[in-house]
């Protein structure tokens, strides 16, 4: 189905020619130019979505190389949409924003970070630490899987992972459990038109559907939706999850974790803003915002102190906090414990692992499926 190999070839080496890697488009010109004659099949998609009458749906596909385009009517859920070897399962219309930010319960908790378009890499970290099953079902109970942003750019299959997603959360709320994805920067960076590290089989996917990928993903979409209505940071019983972390001035100006969410949320797409990002709200999407944030792995002149990191934690009453965002080679700790980073360079496409939470344990979950007991760092 997808014949793409001689494609990133052929991108990786004008990659490093004259062309400014930050002009996409005419790297785009240069490649249809010089691959016009061979038989490149690139499939992607669906991208649906919901028009203004309430039971009529478009969707839009890359078929083989070509585009396709269909107005189905939907008279109930759920609906399986199918072309070229391609499926996704729409669950419902457009959803309400998720303003639950603390669960607390007895159950287990799974967290990772950055897949990156890694599709197939996820599932086999999923399936072989039994948060699926080898059909790609929900197995994990009434267990919290936490994904703390970070599905977008890099890899060639993050539509794939979020119609995967998307129906897993479905899955896990049947049985409840549940799927929490939360805002990382690379979902920002999509929303608001920052391509810079678009996997260029989405740069033909653009180009070949006339739609501008940001565009593919607008609020109208299914999916643009779904991942407006999430949320930057979640806690779940004595633990604080985020994709890049909490600046320390957080506690120190008293701000509660409704009110982060709520000022990140409304400053979240510029061009959906009736005004430009002003005040804390600016704040908040600048480097030392929770998407953006990389002081706990800074050296001390330069990152959160021991006592930042202990104030941080009296304030939002939590015994952890547990990042993405800063790739790792395996899950590792920082501040004595106290701070667990989740980014396992599953980007790259050879590893990863998931965060493994039963009670006061902690283990790391290996892409074989081993349990190693999570140890302490400094």
């Amino acid at each position: 189905m997808k014949k793409f190999k001689t494609l990133s070839l052929i991108l990786f080496t004008l990659s490093f020619s004259t062309l400014a890697k930050e002009d996409a488009s005419k790297l785009i010109t240069q490649v249809d130019n010089q691959t016009s004659h061979l038989n490149i099949e690139i499939s992607d998609g669906p991208y649906v979505f919901k028009n203004k009458s309430k039971s009529s749906f478009t969707s839009f596909w890359v078929c083989d190389g070509e585009r396709k385009q269909e107005i189905t009517l939907i008279d109930n859920y759920p609906h399986k949409f199918n072309s070229c070897g391609l499926s996704a399962e729409v669950t419902s219309g457009l959803v309400k924003e998720d303003n639950i930010l603390e669960y607390s319960g007895d159950f287990k908790i799974a967290a990772t970070s950055d897949f990156h378009g890694q599709y197939k890499l996820m599932m086999q970290l999923l399936q072989n630490n039994n948060i699926i099953d080898t059909q790609g079902n929900w197995s994990f109970d009434n267990g919290h899987l936490v994904i703390t942003g970070d599905v977008f750019d890099r890899g060639d299959q993050v539509t794939e992972i979020l119609w995967f997603l998307y129906k897993l959360e479905k899955q896990a709320l049947r049985v409840g459990g549940q799927v929490h994805l939360l805002l990382g920067n690379h979902e920002v960076m999509t929303l608001n038109g920052d391509l810079r590290y678009l996997n260029p089989k989405y740069e033909y996917t653009a180009n070949t559907l006339n739609i501008p990928y940001d565009e593919l993903f607008s609020k109208e979409s299914i999916l643009g939706n779904w991942i407006r209505s999430k949320p930057v940071l979640v806690k779940i019983n004595n633990m604080l999850f985020t994709h890049g972390g909490f600046h320390p001035s957080l506690a120190k100006e008293k701000r509660t974790l409704s009110e982060i969410n709520t000022v990140f949320k409304a400053n979240l797409v510029k061009s959906e803003l009736s005004t430009k990002r002003e005040g804390w709200g600016k704040y908040l999407h600048k480097k030392n915002g929770p998407i953006w944030y990389r002081g706990y792995f800074k050296v001390k002149d330069e990152g959160a102190s021991n006592e930042e990191i202990e104030l941080l934690l009296h304030h939002f009453n939590v015994k952890n906090i547990i990042v993405g965002h800063t790739s790792q080679k395996q899950i590792e700790t920082r501040h004595e414990g106290k701070v667990i980073a989740i980014d396992s360079s599953i980007k790259n496409g050879k590893y990863g692992e998931v965060l493994l939470i039963d009670g006061n344990n902690k283990w790391r979950g290996t892409l074989s499926g081993e349990m190693i007991p999570l140890e302490n760092t400094p």
